[in-house]
């Protein structure tokens, strides 16, 4: 009796991993503009995370501003690039 009551999980559990999903959901294809917007408000996000743990006191003055800067400057990177594929008709991009 266990042989078989082990044997029939074996066997819907192959089932199920191999033949039973069949049709699987992949989401939206993205684009390259969708995938910049989404970094910009990461970088937003950064941003305001590390103001509040400078005010707090938990990142130092040179730290601060060398991450500071380097937020500051992908964030202007990333808004450039917004801005020339919206120009261009936010087509899909590599």
């Amino acid at each position: 009796m266990t042989l078989f009551v082990c044997a029939a999980v074996t066997v819907a559990a192959l089932y199920y991993v191999f033949l039973f999903p069949g049709e699987m959901f992949t989401g939206e294809e993205k684009t390259r503009l969708g995938y910049l917007r989404e970094r910009k408000e990461a970088v937003y996000d950064n941003l305001r995370d590390l103001n509040f743990e400078y005010k707090a006191g938990k990142v130092p003055d040179a730290d601060y501003q060398s991450l500071r800067t380097s937020l500051e400057e992908e964030a202007a990177a990333v808004m450039a690039e917004i801005a020339r594929l919206e120009q261009a008709g936010g087509q899909v991009v590599g």
